[in-house]
């Protein structure tokens, strides 16, 4: 089955800190949303399922995935840590953690289309979806460690495979691999 649009990694670097630049100087709500995407590997339907409470001055965050219904837990680095800290200090714990302008739950579609605005302000070409955070985490986390089997983990699929369709590992970046290595 072939789609039209896929949302695809952003996977230079500069665009994800021009995209963060951008977000914080536009709306600090889809900055830290950003930036709690990128560092987390959650789907956009977990995060904005969070609470204050979830999430402040805590050492992990803990969800229970509304796709698979697993429950995950993972560290918050020190980055994600101090933008967190900053967006909930003061605030109630038991409001959602993203307020939407008519002041219920932020949705899906609204974090489409404020990653898709940034985007297009900033003529960065790329497939924006929901999942393009999700999918940038995980391309840039097997970048740094190569290591398909923790990513499968994380994003609970159900093969290495998968994981690295997924995440934008194409043929020719597997090519290229084979290339470099020998025994």
């Amino acid at each position: 089955m072939v789609h039209k649009h896929i949302a695809e990694p952003i996977k230079n670097k500069k665009d994800i800190k021009a995209i963060e630049e951008y977000l914080k100087e536009h709306n600090k709500r889809d900055y830290v949303l950003w930036v709690l995407g990128l560092n987390s590997g959650l789907r956009v339907s977990d995060i904005v399922g969070l609470n204050v409470s979830d999430v402040a001055d805590k050492t992990h965050i803990t969800v229970v995935e509304k796709k698979t219904q697993k429950r995950k837990s993972f560290y918050i680095n020190n980055k994600l840590k101090g933008v967190l800290d900053s967006y909930t200090k003061g605030r109630n714990p038991d409001e959602p953690l993203f307020i939407a302008k008519h002041g219920k739950r932020l949705n899906r579609g609204e974090v489409y289309r404020f990653i898709n605005r940034a985007c297009k302000e900033l003529k960065i070409m790329v497939n924006v979806g929901t999942h393009t955070m999700r999918k940038s985490f995980g391309y840039h986390h097997y970048q740094k460690y190569k290591d398909a089997v923790i990513l499968q983990k994380i994003f609970n699929h159900s093969s290495q495979r998968i994981t690295l369709m997924y995440i934008g590992v194409t043929q020719d970046e597997i090519d290229e691999s084979y290339k470099n290595f020998e025994l």
